[in-house]
């Protein structure tokens, strides 16, 4: 019935990580989700024989993620 391959329920897993950390108000929830989409990504990318575009746009969201994330706790 459904014939969905691992790397297909990687990408739609990605997508609704993705979806759900857009919802967040707390701006920490949010980039740390965001991250594990943005990483679901990156290995999703990985798995389509390598797409390029995929895998440097959410290298960059996970970095700028991390980025923020690092200076939040660093400031408390």
């Amino acid at each position: 019935m459904f014939d969905i391959s691992l790397t297909e329920w990687i990408g739609y897993t990605a997508s609704v990580v993705l979806m759900i950390s857009f919802l967040m108000k707390n701006i920490i929830k949010l980039r740390i989700i965001n991250s594990i989409g943005a990483l679901l990504f990156v290995v999703y990318g990985i798995m389509l024989a390598i797409s390029w575009p995929i895998i440097i746009t959410n290298t960059f969201i996970l970095g700028v993620n991390t980025y923020y994330l690092s200076k939040h706790f660093r400031n408390k």
